[in-house]
Parts: C-alpha cells; structure tokens; sequence
C-alpha cells in the first residue's frame, strides 16, 4: 500500500512528514514508558532477550506479508499489513508506529516499494491509521470475554484496519490530484476487503497465540500497571 514518488505534491508530503514526526515523538514517549516499567520489574536477562527477539522477529515478519503486493486500478498496491496485529501484541497503537516506520523505511530505501518523499504518507497510512484502526476495534470486542474478542474483536481489526487505510489512500490521492475519489474508493474498498478477509484471519490466529503465551505470562505486557 505504499504511494511512489511523484504521485502526491511536495507541499503535501511535507505536511504528512510533520504529522508522522509528531507520532514519533508519542512513539519515543511510550517505549521511554515502557522500559522504565520493565525496569520497576527488575526483569530477567531471558526476558529482556525475548523482548528484543520479539521486536526484531516482528519487525522480519511484517516485512515479508508485506513483500506481495496486488496492483489496483486508480490506487496503489495491496497487500497484508500486520499492523493490527502488532499494535494487539503491544497493547498500543504506537507499538505498530515502531515497527512500521522503520519496515516502510527500508522498504522505500532498498526495495524502491514506496517513495522517498511519501515516506511521511505511507507511514501515517501503514502505521497510524492502520494501528490505531485495528487497536481501536480489537479494545471495542473487550466485553465478549477472551476467546470471543479473540476470534471476533481480532478479524474485524484485521480486516478493517487495510480497509480503513486503504480509504484514506483513496482520499489522499485525491487530495493530489492523481486519481478521482470515486473510482479511487470504489477499486481501492473491493481489493482491500478481499485482503481484508486474510488479514483478519491473520490477526485471529495471532490473537489465540497471544491467549495462549499471556495464560503462561511470556509475552509482553507494557501497559500493565
């Protein structure tokens, strides 16, 4: 889903830039938080060598989902996102802005997916609307009980976190100029729900492992107080 060059004006790209630079600042914000709480925890060397394995496996995992992408007429290509997920595992939307952010990066430098000057665009889309998105839903499922918000609350976070993104592509190619926002919508919305519905299926089976390693306190749990 990441825009290239040349298709959103300069003016515009600098104004996504400002935007993601502040998501930053919240992003840095919460990992300072977090890893003075894990201090307070006085964790073991084998916990801290989980989390770091953690970041770095999901960092290689959303990087390859990402790798295969659809070519849609009037949008750009999608593919799996994996940022609801991640943004579940963290128990925050910012976790998806960290991982996201330098997977886009490497993306746009390395692989030529995504433009240098629409790194602020494609991140905000991958990143904050899609983790805040799937983050968001997955914490509405929260009355259904565990197993439920797993299988419900984790498909409709999935499946509307690259629907929801995939929108607001569609808009921020019209806000350029590049294509019209109805066709743009209409072809961005039906590719996006037919990934949609993998990528919900994605976020279930990460949901039940997450119910699976917290009922034997090994994953992470930054937020906790």
């Amino acid at each position: 889903m990441n825009i290239p060059d040349g298709f959103i004006p300069l003016w515009q790209c600098v104004i996504y830039g400002i935007i993601i630079l502040i998501s930053w600042i919240f992003t840095f914000r919460w990992v300072v938080k977090s890893i003075i709480k894990l201090e307070k925890k006085n964790p073991s060397t084998g916990k801290i060598i989980f989390y770091i394995f953690l970041l770095i496996f999901l960092m290689g995992f959303v990087f390859g989902i990402q790798s295969f992408n659809i070519p849609v007429p009037y949008g750009v290509g999608i593919g799996l996102l994996g940022a609801a997920l991640v943004a579940i595992i963290f128990r925050s939307p910012w976790g998806a802005v960290l991982i996201m952010s330098p997977v886009i990066i490497v993306q746009s430098i390395l692989l030529g997916d995504g433009g240098l000057t629409t790194l602020g665009v494609n991140i905000l889309n991958v990143g904050v609307i899609a983790g805040f998105t799937g983050f968001y839903i997955y914490e509405l499922a929260k009355p259904l009980g565990r197993t439920a918000r797993a299988l419900v609350g984790g498909w409709f976070a999935g499946f509307l976190s690259i629907v929801i993104s995939s929108v607001a592509v569609a808009l921020e190619m019209w806000l350029a100029g590049t294509f019209p926002l109805f066709e743009g919508i209409k072809f961005m919305t039906a590719y996006s729900a037919a990934v949609g519905v993998v990528e919900g299926i994605m976020t279930i089976v990460g949901c039940f492992i997450l119910l699976i390693l917290r009922s034997k306190n090994k994953s992470p749990n930054f937020n906790k107080k």
